[in-house]
């Protein structure tokens, strides 16, 4: 199965709603960095072979028709080239939102530690940090990282391929881009900065609780949760 959408745009611009939505509109199972979790011991050890170019896309996306958000957003023109008849969707958003919102939540300090020393910081260093350095705190340096890896998806990617995309536009571009009916729900909506910090707090009591970075089996199943409770919210009438 070859995907079909690829998600170029960073976390924290609207991807965990543009996963349902793609699901929503026949792309889906849509690969998510909460799918890369969910199997966490199957997938991360292929991440961290992509990034050391040795990747194998067909393994990694067996299942999916689409994906967004990291891991994959890293590794957007692999993809492209890869798959060369999938369109790309760039999520986009303000730079200075943008930053605040990852640096209360996924870039954040206390999220990082989480996972520091532990199995899993090999994969987090090597798909999503890579590129911040000892910077990642900084919001001039990091709006403009944001502003510049946009403009590059914009000016690499045919535009006949790519939709610029805000998840406030709703439904309307996003069907029309890719040629399918509008549905009669709302567009999905999920994944507030509040309900991600709940999850760093609950990161935060296990961490008090016990030294050790949550082990793969225990990442997998909270993110098979998350996964579970944000559809619910996404759709509710399912």
């Amino acid at each position: 199965m070859a995907l079909q959408v690829i998600g170029a745009g960073l976390g924290r611009t609207g991807t965990f709603s543009l996963k349902f939505a793609l699901e929503r509109l026949g792309f889906g199972a849509c690969y998510h960095m909460s799918e890369a979790l969910a199997g966490a011991r199957r997938n991360l050890p292929l991440w961290i072979e992509a990034a050391k170019g040795n990747a194998d896309w067909d393994a990694i996306f067996e299942g999916y028709r689409s994906t967004c958000d990291y891991p994959a957003c890293t590794f957007w023109r692999e993809l492209a080239d890869y798959y060369p008849e999938a369109k790309v969707i760039l999520t986009v958003r303000d730079a200075d939102n943008w930053f605040d919102s990852v640096n209360a939540t996924i870039f954040s300090k206390p999220h990082r530690e989480t996972f520091a020393g532990g199995p899993l910081s090999e994969f987090f260093e090597s798909t999503v940090y890579s590129d911040f350095g000892d910077r990642i705190d900084e919001r001039e340096f990091m709006t403009d990282y944001f502003k510049r890896w946009n403009q590059s998806v914009i000016d690499e990617v045919p535009p006949e391929r790519l939709l610029v995309y805000s998840a406030r536009e709703g439904w309307g571009p996003l069907c029309e881009f890719l040629g399918v009916p509008l549905p009669d729900v709302p567009y999905p909506r999920v994944n507030s900065r509040d309900e991600l910090m709940s999850g760093q707090e609950e990161a935060g009591r296990h961490e008090a609780q016990q030294s050790d970075p949550p082990s793969a089996e225990q990442l997998e199943q909270f993110a098979r949760n998350y996964i579970g409770q944000l559809r619910a919210e996404a759709f509710p009438e399912v």
